[in-house]
């Protein structure tokens, strides 16, 4: 059912169509700073000021890193589709990212930032900008940053097995119980089990006084009964 529009809604909607309209007369970096922070405005005043889509920005591509633990990979063929779908049909999700000092990291949507950065084409067409969506000021521990980057391609059915692994250890070593890599990583006790085990085992195995201990050409001959013996 639609809504009705107050008079007071309404004043201020023609009010600010009035100043949206003097934009035009800005030179273009200037005008998509103020588009910034008028959303930014906005956002602090929506009923969806903790959804961080409720408040995309344009970045400067050079302003934007990829993150060092991302487990997903895209072949040539799918970055080449992705291109062509960002080519034809535009930007229509944001990446998500993570503000730190003066620029921001790569939570998810690594490939979505290639394509921004390296195609010279879709590049042009955004003015050397990408589409921004930032999480929330309280997930800023390394960690968290993870899981939401897991969370993201899981969701979607997408990560590599040993790069999981590695991650798995990481978050252990930052004092991550199983149970909570299980819950905020969306897996079954078995899985971190699976995923500890893959690159732990590992690990153990590089232990060179452990090594040595199982070194093939120091281990005793088997002894070989005769038949007496195994009468």
């Amino acid at each position: 059912m639609k809504r009705q529009q107050s008079l007071t809604g309404g004043v201020i909607l023609n009010e600010a169509r009035v100043l949206f309209d003097r934009l035009r007369f800005e030179p273009e970096d200037t005008r998509v700073d103020l588009i910034n922070q008028l959303r930014l405005e906005l956002h602090k005043h929506s009923p969806f000021a903790s959804e961080p889509v409720d408040c995309v920005l344009w970045v400067p591509a050079e302003d934007v890193t990829a993150n060092d633990y991302n487990p997903n990979a895209v072949a040539p063929p799918e970055m080449k589709l992705l291109e062509h779908s960002i080519q034809e049909d535009g930007y229509t999700q944001p990446i998500v990212a993570w503000r730190r000092e003066g620029a921001y990291e790569v939570v998810d949507g690594f490939h979505r930032h290639r394509v921004g950065r390296e195609s010279p084409a879709i590049r042009k067409r955004v003015l050397g900008h990408l589409p921004l969506a930032v999480i929330n000021d309280a997930r800023l521990d390394r960690g968290d940053r993870i899981a939401a980057t897991i969370r993201h391609n899981r969701a979607r059915g997408k990560h590599q097995v040993a790069k999981m692994s590695d991650i798995v250890i990481e978050l252990k070593r930052r004092n991550w119980t199983d149970d909570k890599i299980g819950r905020e990583l969306g897996m079954d006790p078995d899985e971190v089990l699976r995923l500890t085990q893959i690159t732990g085992l590992a690990e153990m195995f590089s232990n060179a006084e452990f090594s040595k201990a199982w070194d093939a050409g120091e281990l005793a001959e088997p002894e070989v009964l005769d038949e007496e013996q195994t009468a």
